[in-house]
């Protein structure tokens, strides 16, 4: 797959019915911490470990330096005035084209969401990014992420194991 960027600055904004997705920034590191310090939240992830603060600030620095780099990244998901999540799309070398992820506060998990912000993700990546497929990794446990892409559109492309986890990569071709 291969993600052609425009020569133009993109709009790194974009809404959805509720949500508005932006940019992460550095004043974004207390939501980081909380975020990737809950437990419920992180046994999805291949390491299942919560954040420590300098973990989180880790990867902060991480996704500010995607966005430097590639000109998109990870969004800070905000409804109603409040950050209640972090999606994106990046580039992971290890695999072929866009990876698409998202966390929500747990909370707010069952209302549709991350549906919404996948949906108005793809539409980003196909429409302003020019991607021709994404991917998406999910532990086989996380029966909720994994419909969420189904629903998509994503189809059942491969298992791997990441940090000695079980992952199952989903796909879409978006062209």
């Amino acid at each position: 797959m291969t993600v052609a960027l425009r020569t133009t600055e993109l709009d790194p904004i974009f809404r959805t019915a509720r949500l508005t997705c932006r940019p992460v920034e550095a004043s974004d590191a207390p939501f980081y911490a909380d975020l990737f310090s809950r437990q419920e939240l992180v046994a999805y992830r291949p390491d299942p470990t919560p954040f420590d603060a300098a973990r989180s600030a880790t990867r902060l620095g991480e996704d500010l330096a995607h966005w430097k780099q590639h000109g998109f990244g990870r969004w800070a998901l905000v409804h109603a005035g409040r950050t209640v999540g972090l999606g994106g799309l990046s580039l992971k070398f290890q695999y072929r084209g866009l990876n698409l992820s998202y966390h929500l506060l747990p909370d707010l998990w069952g209302q549709g969401l991350a549906s919404e912000f996948v949906r108005g993700a793809l539409d980003y990546a196909a429409l302003s990014l020019k991607a021709q497929e994404v991917y998406g990794l999910v532990r086989p446990a996380n029966t909720a992420s994994t419909r969420v892409l189904e629903k998509a559109g994503f189809i059942h492309a491969a298992e791997h194991m990441v940090s000695g986890a079980p992952m199952t990569e989903l796909r879409l071709k978006l062209r």
